[in-house]
């Protein structure tokens, strides 16, 4: 049986929407991904180079501190991890959560949120945090999505 975890980073609750729809489409589980010291919206000013977030992401070694680690990742054969793109590539709170399990076996099945951009490298940084897991890329969302949006996308995972 396969079970599925849909796991998501969402800081300003965009993500978090479209988690919720998977989730409740392929009636699995969730967890969000917190980070220890919420982001406030000065710190997601990314054009602001003394922004929190724009520090964290040109230093491609930072990993901001995860607020908790209970995921029970051991108990899922598929994670649906959900993040916004940052700079081109997830957010490296996302190389912390990978690098905090272990993931060996699961397949890791990626979706993203962005206002203009792709996933551009995500998967190849991504990949190293987590290198027994087999990862796939999904589907970044652009604007208002609605449920059959991300349904058709689903049936078209390729597992």
């Amino acid at each position: 049986m396969n079970k599925i975890l849909v796991a998501v980073f969402s800081p300003t609750g965009t993500t978090r929407q479209i988690a919720k729809l998977i989730a409740e489409i392929t009636g699995a589980d969730s967890y969000e991904i917190k980070p220890a010291e919420k982001y406030t919206s000065m710190d997601l000013d990314w054009d602001k180079q003394n922004s929190r977030t724009t520090k964290e992401m040109q230093d491609i070694n930072s990993r901001p501190e995860l607020a908790d680690k209970n995921a029970k990742i051991e108990n899922y054969d598929t994670i649906y991890l959900g993040f916004p793109i940052w700079w081109y590539v997830a957010p490296h709170i996302i190389n912390t959560f990978l690098e905090s399990y272990d993931f060996s076996g699961k397949t890791i099945v990626t979706f993203a949120t962005s206002g203009g951009s792709g996933f551009g490298d995500t998967l190849s940084f991504l990949e190293h945090s987590a290198p027994d897991a087999k990862f796939i890329q999904g589907r970044v969302f652009r604007g208002r999505i609605e449920k059959d949006t991300v349904a058709t996308w689903i049936k078209t995972v390729d597992f």
